[in-house]
């Protein structure tokens, strides 16, 4: 039996949504504002039933004989992914890895305001990225009263990401995106929602498919 989410959908299906959203991007970038789920699927790579399973969860949004409105359905997608809450993120680790994703638009594209990053290092403490002062850790929580954050992003040293998710959710975050090596859990923050992205994880297997394909041919 497949996982649900607290809505009852399929958590496969939530999982599919980002791609769906990216997909709808580039359409629109494109200039193309209807699409069949038969076009839509060969895009992507999967089934028009597939599509039409998925978006039928959430109420459909497509039309017999039309398909489906593009900017309606991204608005859509995007109205179900959270994109237009306005979230505010803050970012605990100023190293290499919390200032690329600061400068990057990772986060502007997906309706995600970076408001603070925060550090321990004094060579980077003061540094500006993308407009916004690496700050010292220990002013996070002043900080904290004057900003409604909603998402910590861990870039911290994996023997800190714990000490760096316990402050942030003192802070009140809701969320948690996690780029430590270092596991944490909903289990170890009740109440919080997180999401750990292991680059090195994805590495090694992309490594192993080297080793174990790449000859063939």
């Amino acid at each position: 039996m497949s996982k649900k989410t607290d809505s009852g959908v399929s958590l496969a299906v939530v999982k599919r949504l980002p791609r769906y959203f990216r997909y709808l991007r580039l359409l629109l970038n494109e200039n193309t504002l209807r699409i069949s789920s038969n076009d839509l699927a060969e895009l992507m790579g999967v089934t028009a039933s597939q599509i039409r399973q998925d978006l039928n969860c959430f109420g459909g949004f497509g039309q017999q004989g039309y398909g489906y409105n593009v900017t309606y359905l991204y608005s859509k997608i995007s109205e179900i992914l959270g994109i237009t809450e306005n979230y505010q993120a803050i970012i605990i680790g100023g190293g290499r890895l919390g200032q690329a994703l600061a400068s990057s638009p990772v986060f502007t594209k997906r309706g995600v305001e970076v408001c603070g990053i925060f550090d321990v290092n004094p060579e980077v403490i003061g540094k500006e990225i993308d407009g916004k002062k690496i700050l010292h850790i220990d002013s996070l929580k002043e900080f904290c009263k004057n900003e409604v954050v909603d998402i910590a992003v861990l870039t911290l040293p994996s023997e800190y990401a714990e000490e760096g998710a316990k402050l942030a959710v003192e802070v009140g975050v809701k969320g948690i995106w996690n780029f430590t090596s270092k596991d944490i859990t909903s289990r170890d923050f009740p109440g919080v929602r997180i999401q750990s992205v292991h680059m090195g994880d994805s590495l090694m297997l992309l490594c192993y498919d080297i080793k174990e394909n790449g000859n063939v041919e």
